[in-house]
C-alpha cells in the first residue's frame, strides 16, 4: 500500500467533507488528518501482516505458494474491526447468508442412533458431466453449529461456484432430528464421523473427496485423521480455528471478560441443544445439575465426559486435544488459526509438532479472532477464511497430484 496515495486520498476526502465551523479553521482538520495518518501507520505496521506459514515440507510450501497464494499474501483485517474478540462477536451479524438449496438425509448408526446430513449438489453438468466423479467436500461445523451457519453457507457457496458437491455433517441432536439414544457428541469420539465418511464415500466412490472442519468440527476432524493416518478415503483436509489444546482453551475462556463475552453464552447454547432431548437424557444424567452449569468446563464435567465414559474431565480433555495426534496425520492438511483467538491461544498452537509432520501446514494470522477473519471496509461477503478455503479446495481437486506423492 502506497503511503503517499493513502495520505493524499484521506486529505482530499476530509477537505471535501469538512469545511465549516471548528474544522473550517484548519485546526480540526489537521487533528483529524493527523489522527488518520497515525492510525493508518499503526494499522499498516502492526495489524496488516503476512501470515506465518509453518510447514516442514518444501513441496507442500511450493504447492501452497503456487495454487493457494492467499496464504502468503498480506491479510488486511477490517480497519475498524481488527481485534480478535470484536471480529468473533461481529462476524455472525455482519456477514451475509447465501441462499442455497439442500436435501436432508438421516443415516443410522451402529448404536441405534441417527445422524443428519445436508446435501448441496451442484447439478450443472458443464462442470462435471459425470456426477459420479464430481468432487465432494464434507463440512464439519462448530460446537453447536449446523449447515445454517453463515460461515458454512459461504463454504457451500464457494464450493458450488467451483462445481463441487457439498455435504454437511450435523452432530447428533443439533439439526432438529429426534435423538434415538441417550448420546450426543464430543470432540474426542470419532465414531459418527467415521460412519459419515464411509457412507459418503460409498455413495460416490469415484469422486475426489476431502473435508473441512471449523472450530470443534476441525478438532473432531484432526482427531479422526490422527487416528486413521493414511487409512482414509479423504484426499486432504482444511482446518479452521481449531482448539488445539482443550485445557488451554477452557482456561482462556474462563478469564472474566472472555467468560462474559463467550463462555456463558456458549454454555447456554449447549444446554439449549440438549434440553429438548431431556426426557431421553435424564435416564442417565442428573439434568438439573447439568442445567446449572455456568461454564463449558462445568458442562463437560457433568455431561460430556460422563456420557463418553471418561474417568474425569481431565481424561476427556486430554483425549479431545488434537495437538496430541498431529504427528500421526497421514494426508495433506492445511490449518488456519489466528494468534488472537481466545478459543485457541497462540501459545497452545503446536508449531513445533507441526514441523515434525510433512503432511501438515499451519497458517497463522496476527488478527482474525475465532472464525472471524473479516476484511474489507464493510465485510459482508467473502472473508479471508473463505478465500483460503476456496483456493485450497480447488488446489487439492485440480492439482493435488503434486502433493499426494509427498
Amino acid at each position: 500500500m502506497d503511503w503517499q496515495v493513502l495520505t493524499r486520498e484521506l486529505s482530499l476526502y476530509l477537505e471535501s467533507q469538512v469545511r465549516v465551523g471548528f474544522f473550517g479553521s484548519g485546526v480540526g482538520l489537521s487533528l483529524v488528518l493527523g489522527f488518520g495518518v497515525a492510525y493508518a501507520c499503526y494499522y499498516l505496521n502492526s495489524i496488516a501482516k503476512k501470515p506465518q506459514l509453518v510447514a516442514s515440507n518444501d513441496r507442500f510450501c511450493r504447492f501452497l505458494e503456487e495454487y493457494c497464494p492467499v496464504v502468503t499474501e498480506t491479510y488486511y483485517p477490517t480497519i475498524w474491526c481488527w481485534e480478535g474478540r470484536v471480529q468473533t462477536l461481529l462476524r455472525p451479524f455482519i456477514t451475509s447468508r447465501p441462499q442455497v438449496q439442500y436435501r436432508n438425509e438421516l443415516i443410522k448408526t451402529a448404536d441405534g442412533g441417527q445422524i443428519s446430513l445436508d446435501w448441496f449438489d451442484n447439478n450443472d453438468s458443464s462442470y462435471y458431466p459425470d456426477a459420479n466423479t464430481r468432487p465432494t467436500v464434507l463440512l464439519l461445523p462448530g460446537l453447536t453449529g449446523t449447515s445454517k451457519e453463515s460461515y458454512i453457507l459461504h463454504m457451500i457457496h464457494q464450493s458450488e461456484t467451483l462445481g463441487y458437491r457439498c455435504v454437511v455433517f450435523n452432530n447428533r441432536g443439533i439439526a432438529g432430528e429426534e435423538l434415538l439414544t441417550p448420546r450426543t457428541y464430543c470432540a474426542a469420539n470419532t465414531e459418527d464421523l467415521e460412519a459419515v465418511i464411509h457412507h459418503v464415500h460409498s455413495l460416490h466412490p469415484s469422486a475426489p473427496f476431502m473435508a473441512a472442519g471449523v472450530s470443534m468440527g476441525g478438532m473432531l476432524l484432526l482427531n479422526y485423521l490422527g487416528k486413521t493416518g493414511r487409512d482414509t478415503p479423504l484426499m486432504a483436509a482444511a482446518i479452521f480455528s481449531a482448539g488445539w489444546n482443550v485445557f488451554e482453551s477452557v482456561e482462556s475462556l474462563e478469564k472474566p471478560l472472555n467468560w462474559l463475552l463467550f463462555n456463558y453464552y456458549l454454555t447456554t447454547c449447549l444446554q439449549s441443544s440438549i434440553s429438548r432431548h431431556r426426557q431421553m437424557l435424564e435416564k442417565l444424567f442428573d439434568m438439573d445439575l447439568v442445567m446449572k452449569a455456568r461454564t463449558v468446563r462445568e458442562f463437560d464435567k457433568q455431561f460430556t465426559s460422563v456420557m463418553f465414559g471418561y474417568r474425569s474431565i481431565d481424561d476427556y480433555y486430554e483425549d479431545a486435544s488434537p495437538c496430541r495426534k498431529l504427528k500421526s496425520v497421514g494426508i495433506p492438511v492445511l490449518c488456519l488459526n489466528s494468534v488472537d483467538d481466545v478459543f485457541s491461544p497462540a501459545h497452545a498452537i503446536p508449531v513445533e509438532t507441526a514441523k515434525q509432520n510433512a503432511n501438515v501446514a499451519l497458517v497463522l494470522t496476527s488478527c482474525g479472532g475465532h472464525i472471524g477473519f473479516l476484511e474489507g471496509i464493510w465485510p459482508r461477503k467473502c472473508t479471508y477464511m473463505d478465500r483460503v478455503f476456496k483456493q485450497f479446495v480447488q488446489a487439492v481437486f485440480e492439482h493435488g497430484n503434486k502433493i499426494f506423492s509427498m
